[in-house]
């Protein structure tokens, strides 16, 4: 008896070739991680990982820690919405960490108030015509930043034939200087109360969850979207099929770029300061999340809703390592081992893929 079935118009159905999404697989990974931190809290803390024991809160979880592994990872989420994108047309941006150093110090300067506590701010960048501008201009200024940046980064990549590692790794320096150079070196501190209130509370989770739902549709039903696939793909095919792709790419890392200024903007909102070395390795996080989350390094395959998991992943592994109380270096360690595992998961996927073609 055979195997397989007729379909809409006679075409056949194998169901050995029937599979999960692999964002289903993701989210299933995520809750094998938190039951094994649930199972080591139970036998060497005595005590749950997520879940309220002590009736401290109204629900059966225990919210301030769930609280902090969103907070945790949506400023780098943010990021890994752009690296997502990138990686998928068959890139990879190794700058985004760089840029949001060199936004959030451009942006905060723009951001300052003229008095603290009565007095001139000492870490005035700019005199008082510069000084309490409105909230707008910051945003503007930090978001044109990501912009250029981005869009250096797709011209050089598009129409010099760099390879992406070269010329994203030339911004990542470029931008990191720049950021040095700004302020000589020095912080950038005390923002008007409207610049503050852009990263205060929980703002930075729904910044990241409007973003990722942004993106997540975009990818999935606009040309945008199925452009960006068909380059990862295949891109002599994208080629033929009549797509731009070099503009394409431009408009990728431009993207890219922007959304590592917004994650600058919340970031040193959040933090009531800005720093040259603000971001740094976020760009190696941001990668990670994505690979986790199933986004093909080759290109042509991955999902926001992918990423997403793949932070929430990170955010439970530190928040895990935490909560048992062990060194921050294992965590860098384990976040090595998961990058490398993730990878070669995936290369087995698409032999295991290629072979069944």
């Amino acid at each position: 008896m055979s195997d397989t079935s007729q379909g809409t118009g006679g075409l056949s159905f194998d169901q050995s070739k029937r599979s999960w999404p692999n964002e289903v697989n993701v989210f299933g990974a995520l809750i094998i991680i938190i039951m094994i931190f649930e199972i080591l809290g139970a036998t060497i803390m005595g005590q749950s990982f997520l879940l309220d024991s002590h009736d401290r809160f109204d629900t059966i979880f225990n919210e301030a820690r769930l609280k902090i592994i969103i907070l945790q990872v949506s400023i780098i989420g943010i990021i890994a919405i752009g690296v997502t994108q990138v990686i998928i047309t068959g890139g990879i941006d190794l700058s985004s960490g760089a840029i949001v150093g060199v936004t959030a110090m451009i942006a905060m300067s723009f951001g300052q108030t003229e008095l603290v506590n009565g007095n001139p701010n000492p870490k005035a960048i700019f005199g008082p015509a510069f000084m309490d501008l409105p909230i707008l201009v910051p945003i503007i200024v930090g978001l044109i930043v990501g912009i250029i940046a981005g869009g250096i980064n797709g011209v050089l990549i598009a129409y010099t034939r760099i390879p992406p590692f070269i010329a994203t790794l030339g911004m990542m320096v470029t931008a990191r200087g720049a950021a040095k150079w700004w302020s000589k070196g020095s912080p950038i501190s005390f923002p008007t109360e409207n610049y503050a209130s852009i990263g205060s509370g929980m703002t930075p989770v729904f910044v990241f969850a409007f973003l990722a739902i942004l993106f997540h549709f975009v990818l999935k039903y606009t040309v945008y979207g199925k452009h960006t696939y068909a380059i990862g793909s295949n891109e002599d095919g994208a080629r033929m099929a009549g797509i731009n792709v070099n503009r394409h790419k431009v408009l990728v890392y431009v993207i890219a770029g922007g959304l590592a200024s917004i994650a600058a903007i919340v970031f040193s909102s959040k933090n009531l300061t800005a720093q040259a070395g603000m971001g740094l390795v976020y760009e190696l996080d941001a990668i990670a999340m994505a690979v986790i989350g199933g986004v093909s390094l080759s290109g042509g395959r991955g999902s926001i809703m992918g990423t997403v998991i793949g932070a929430l992943i990170f955010g439970v592994i530190i928040s895990g390592f935490t909560f048992l109380r062990l060194d921050a270096y294992y965590q860098e360690m384990v976040k090595g081992m998961i990058i490398v595992a993730a990878v070669v998961l995936d290369q087995w996927r698409q032999r295991r893929a290629a072979m069944k073609s």
